[in-house]
């Protein structure tokens, strides 16, 4: 399989507390690109997709995690897991491959904010 032919899911949270997210596939995403380049063309689709409520489309994404990797442990965290945000963090300036991304990965895109202030109580509302 080249580089050129893997098949995320990127998961949009729109909240933490209220485990409030909606997963979108994407086809054919080159691992080469960096993930600067890849949050904009994913940012650019979301606000496009009809299918998507619009509280998702205009929502202020802006980091990128690491959730599940193919054939890896799933964590218990419903919407993303709060651990090694050091190795799962995706770094705008590096390659989707390089930040560790391979085919069937499933990524979260969030609002770097909401996150930390999740991470520092992170309690669940129903």
């Amino acid at each position: 399989m080249s580089s050129g032919d893997v098949t995320l899911t990127v998961r949009l949270v729109r909240s933490f507390e209220h485990r409030n997210f909606k997963p979108v596939v994407y086809h054919g995403v080159s691992l080469d690109q960096t993930v600067k380049e890849f949050i904009q063309f994913v940012k650019n689709d979301v606000a496009l997709r009809t299918t998507l409520p619009p509280p998702f489309k205009k929502y202020k994404y802006d980091t990128m995690k690491i959730i599940h990797q193919p054939h890896g442990s799933k964590t218990n965290e419903l919407v993303v897991g709060l651990e090694d945000d050091d190795k799962l963090m995706l770094a705008e300036d590096s390659t989707l491959k390089a930040a560790g991304v391979a085919n069937e990965t499933e990524l979260a895109f969030f609002c770097m904010d909401d996150y930390r202030k999740y991470k520092a109580n992170p309690v669940a509302t129903w």
